[in-house]
């Protein structure tokens, strides 16, 4: 029971704490992003107008710009440093973003690997991927 109790304890506190109001404004600011990253690319891909990497690519470009702004003067704001000491670190962490995108791509779509239809990489670029760059954002862009 004390460790239950302690555990919530712990909850709570994280609950209060500027980690928790970040995470709530990085899921929906990241939710708008990713949603424009959806838009461009599931009409490329699904429509077969490209390639699923030219896809993912388009909408990166989309995602990474709209990311920033929205990042930097909300998800983040008044957390660290200035933009001047943010900009190529977030460039840094949107280039990590669109490797492991890029890779969702290949393996769940590539006749060489899982062949599988254009939708999937979706999966783990909505629910993977943003874990990760908020852990990178809120420890290394913004801190």
């Amino acid at each position: 029971m004390a460790a239950a109790q302690s555990g919530m304890g712990r909850l709570e506190q994280w609950r209060r704490s500027e980690a928790a109001g970040q995470l709530v404004r990085f899921a929906v600011a990241g939710g708008l992003t990713t949603g424009l990253y959806t838009a461009v690319y599931s009409p490329l891909a699904g429509f077969g107008w490209t390639s699923e990497q030219v896809a993912n690519l388009a909408g990166y470009v989309v995602a990474v710009v709209s990311g920033y702004l929205l990042h930097s003067r909300w998800s983040f704001r008044g957390h660290g440093a200035e933009a001047k000491d943010t900009s190529w670190k977030f460039f840094v962490v949107s280039l990590f973003s669109y490797g492991a995108n890029s890779f969702w791509v290949w393996l769940l779509t590539d006749d060489a690997v899982l062949a599988g239809p254009w939708w999937w990489p979706l999966l783990p670029i909505l629910f993977v991927t943003p874990l990760v760059t908020f852990l990178l954002n809120r420890l290394w862009v913004f801190k």
